[in-house]
């Protein structure tokens, strides 16, 4: 395994699927895609926590309706210590982005999920 590919799979805690498939296809176009996933989950300092960028792919997840991801980005919140009110907040920012009807749509679910998850 590239060494890109072994970092990504410290931040993520797993290699991501699409990393897995690009290795099949050219393993340049792995390590590139394994050099993204690292650039965009990078620390930097002054720049945003790891935490902060999943409230982040969380509302765009929950504002385009993806309610499996945002319950897979759910489950990643618990581990950096997410609080219940942070992710109400980012839930209300996506219900603002993404319109009432996704809210509607995606949080029985996420509130189900929260629940299980002991948020």
């Amino acid at each position: 395994m590239p060494e890109e590919m072994k970092d990504v799979k410290n931040v993520k805690g797993l290699a991501p699927k699409s990393i897995r498939y690009a290795k099949k296809i050219d393993d340049d176009f792995a390590a590139g895609l394994a050099g993204f996933y690292g650039a965009v989950w990078a620390d930097r300092e002054g720049g945003l926590s790891k935490k902060q960028k999943h409230l982040l792919v969380f509302a765009i997840a929950c504002s385009n309706n993806k309610t499996n991801s945002a319950i897979k980005i759910l489950h990643k919140l618990k581990k950096f210590d997410a609080t219940a009110e942070e992710i109400k907040d980012t839930m209300m920012i996506a219900a603002w982005t993404g319109g009432i009807q996704n809210f509607t749509d995606f949080t029985p679910a996420i509130l189900e999920e929260m629940d299980k998850l002991g948020f």
